[in-house]
């Protein structure tokens, strides 16, 4: 038996597989591919709008801030216009100007007058 040989002899094809589409698979991913873009699409306007309402109150706390800061200033410069106009400060400042009072005589009294009403039949515009 020392000659007997043997030989397996492939069979080797070359062709290329061509695999058909599945339609139901193809339209299975088409439908998963658009329920994902959805639910992306949905946490993006999700995302965006909770970036939208943090960036607004940030603004209101802002507003709020210099709010209080310019009630604050308001608050400051009544008290230096009370100081101006405080009695004490413009007699100071009259004798300081060498200002006297003036007595009876000297003193001119104006009063405001108040216009007269128009007539009912006037065309004229008020105030």
């Amino acid at each position: 038996m020392d000659g007997f040989e043997y030989a397996i002899k492939k069979d080797v094809r070359n062709n290329p597989i061509v695999r058909e589409v599945d339609e139901a698979r193809h339209r299975q991913q088409w439908r998963w591919a658009g329920v994902a873009g959805f639910l992306v699409t949905m946490v993006l306007f999700w995302a965006w709008q909770n970036y939208v309402l943090l960036r607004n109150s940030f603004g209101v706390a802002d507003i709020t801030s210099e709010i209080q800061e310019e009630e604050r200033r308001g608050q400051r410069l009544l008290v230096v216009l009370e100081g101006l106009r405080s009695p004490a400060r413009i007699e100071k400042l009259a004798t300081d100007m060498h200002l006297v009072q003036p007595n009876g005589e000297e003193a001119i009294y104006l009063q405001r007058v108040r216009p007269a009403d128009l007539p009912s039949h006037s065309v004229l515009a008020r105030r």
